[in-house]
C-alpha cells in the first residue's frame, strides 16, 4: 500500500514510517501541512494518515481543502483531542476514521487496512498467469498459493507496478525496507531469492525476477498480460 503520513515530530514520524515499511507499505512523509496539501492532490496514494497538529496549518483545514478539492483518498486523523465534539469535529471536516494518541500500532495497521478496503481498492493485481492479492498477502496460480512475508510482498508489489522497468537496489530499498534502513543492500537478492523460489513452485511460466548486472532487477509478465 502507498500512503501519506503527515506528521511534524520528527521521532513520531521516523517510529511510524519504519513501523509501516516493515509491515509492507510505501511510506511518504510530509512534516507540513503546506507540502501535505499539495502531495496529497499530486500523488495516489491508499491511505492518508493526518496528524491534527502540525506547525503551520492545522490538519482538519487541510482535510477541508483536500475534500474542496474532490480528493476522496482515505483519510485517517491522529490526533491527541479525544472529546467527542472535536472526534465529530474531524469526521465532519472529511475524515474517514479517527485515532487518538497514544494508540497501539496494531490498531493502526487494522484501521489502515479497513480503509483501504472501504476506498474500494482493487485487493488484486495479474501478473500474466499469477494473481498477487494484497489481502492474503500472497502469490496464486490455480488451485497453488504461495504466502508472502510483508518484504516479500512489498518488493514483488514495487516490481509489479513498474513491471517491464529496471529497478535499482537502491530504489527498491528505499521503497520496500524504509530510508532509514542501514543493512547491506544485498538484502534484496536475498528477497529476490525467496521470490523467485515461490514463483517456480507455483510452476509461474513466463513471470520472471529478472537480474540487470550491475544495476537491479526487472519483473517480466507474459507480452499482453496485465500488471
Amino acid at each position: 500500500m502507498k500512503l501519506l503520513l503527515v506528521e511534524d515530530e520528527d521521532r513520531v514520524a521516523r517510529v511510524l514510517a519504519r513501523g509501516l515499511a516493515e509491515e509492507g507499505h510505501q511510506v511518504d512523509v510530509c512534516g507540513t501541512g503546506l507540502a501535505a496539501r499539495e502531495q496529497a492532490t499530486t500523488i495516489a496514494y491508499d491511505v492518508v494518515l493526518l496528524d491534527w497538529s502540525l506547525p503551520d496549518l492545522d490538519g482538519i483545514s487541510v482535510l477541508r481543502e483536500w475534500r474542496s478539492r474532490g480528493l476522496r483518498t482515505p483519510v485517517l486523523l491522529l490526533t491527541a483531542r479525544g472529546s467527542t465534539g472535536e472526534k465529530v469535529t474531524g469526521l465532519r471536516a472529511g475524515a474517514d476514521d479517527y485515532l487518538v494518541k497514544p494508540f497501539d500500532f496494531d490498531e493502526l495497521i487494522a484501521r489502515i487496512e479497513a480503509l483501504h478496503r472501504r476506498g474500494g481498492a482493487s485487493d488484486v493485481s495479474a501478473l500474466g498467469p499469477v494473481t498477487l492479492d494484497a489481502r492474503r498477502r500472497a502469490l496464486i496460480a490455480g488451485a497453488k498459493s504461495e504466502t508472502l512475508t510483508a518484504r516479500e510482498y512489498g518488493l514483488i508489489a514495487e516490481l509489479a507496478r513498474h513491471a517491464g522497468e529496471v529497478l535499482s537496489r537502491s530504489r527498491l530499498i528505499e521503497t520496500v525496507w524504509g530510508q532509514e534502513f542501514e543493512g547491506n543492500s544485498n538484502v534484496v537478492d536475498v528477497y529476490v531469492g525467496y521470490l523467485r523460489t515461490k514463483l517456480d513452485r507455483l510452476g509461474a511460466a513466463g513471470v520472471r525476477i529478472e537480474s540487470v548486472r550491475g544495476v537491479g532487477y526487472r519483473l517480466s509478465v507474459p507480452p499482453g498480460a496485465g500488471a
